[in-house]
């Protein structure tokens, strides 16, 4: 059995417009998922966005004030949850967890208390996609484009910690290698994850010690050597996210990951509801 999906969006996340709930469920039970979590977007902060690398069609550029200022839309959590409820009607097979994807939560806890107060949610993930350049933020593809790529690396990977001590809120960490995604290869050459091995532990350790859990996240199939490193820092507790913003794209390389995880020593829980944990 593959593991629980517990990083997936629909199409209340604002950057899945081709998202849909209904047909996510379908896939997860084609595909026997014990259980699916539904973490949409919940992004206060904004950015910068170069609107000229991005192809005329693409949906930021429909969110973008001209000078490429993102304001990401409001989260409707209340309808939100309206439609998980019809959701877990309609498939009663399957155990649909309800969640957010929390966006830089150490800087905008006054907005997420807010959301959290409009009702329960099952799984909350952090994720760190923005980091400040001058009075400004940008994601990755903008750092890239102004930086040096191991600087940019470096930052983020320093600002993780600062996450993981500055906000309580979310369970696991998702897509701690976040930036590699973007990494610049013809200006920087091929990644070189060992160049930031004691950057990377360091991450791996203040998340380990704050009991959170780990997430590996199959966009971008998390490199085997952080796992280890995860498992040697302390890590007790590892999920699986594909990070899928379109139905087909649910669980996506969660056999190898599994299989991964495995080798590693984490196995899952009786819950089936995604966390597996470590074997001593």
């Amino acid at each position: 059995m593959l593991p629980a999906d517990s990083h997936v969006h629909s199409e209340w996340s604002w950057d899945a417009p081709l998202g849909s709930m209904e047909r996510t469920c379908e896939k997860a039970v084609e595909l026997g998922l014990p259980a699916i979590a539904f973490t949409e977007h919940v992004d206060h902060t904004v950015w910068m966005v170069n609107l000229d690398g991005l192809p005329p069609d693409d949906h930021l550029a429909t969110v973008c004030s001209p000078d490429g200022e993102l304001t990401p839309p409001r989260f409707d959590a209340a309808g939100y949850l309206e439609a998980i409820e019809r959701c877990r009607e309609r498939f009663p097979e399957l155990r649909i967890l309800s969640g957010m994807e929390l966006g830089e939560p150490h800087r905008h806890a006054e907005e997420i208390a807010k959301l959290l107060s409009v009702g329960p949610f099952d799984r909350l993930i952090g994720s760190l996609h923005c980091l400040p350049i001058g009075d400004r933020f940008t994601e990755p593809p903008g750092q890239f484009a102004r930086r040096p790529a191991a600087a940019v690396m470096r930052d983020y990977l320093a600002e993780i910690p600062r996450l993981i001590a500055q906000s309580e809120v979310f369970t696991v960490l998702a897509h701690i290698d976040y930036p590699i995604r973007y990494w610049p290869t013809q200006q920087a050459g091929a990644f070189d994850l060992l160049e930031f091995e004691e950057e990377f532990r360091h991450a791996l350790r203040v998340t380990a010690e704050s009991g959170r859990a780990l997430e590996i996240n199959t966009r971008l199939p998390l490199h085997s050597t952080i796992l280890r490193w995860w498992r040697e820092e302390g890590g007790q507790a590892v999920t699986f996210g594909s990070d899928a913003h379109l139905p087909s794209a649910v669980a996506h390389g969660f056999e190898e990951a599994a299989h991964m995880a495995e080798a590693h020593g984490f196995r899952p829980g009786k819950d089936l509801l995604g966390i597996w944990g470590r074997v001593d």
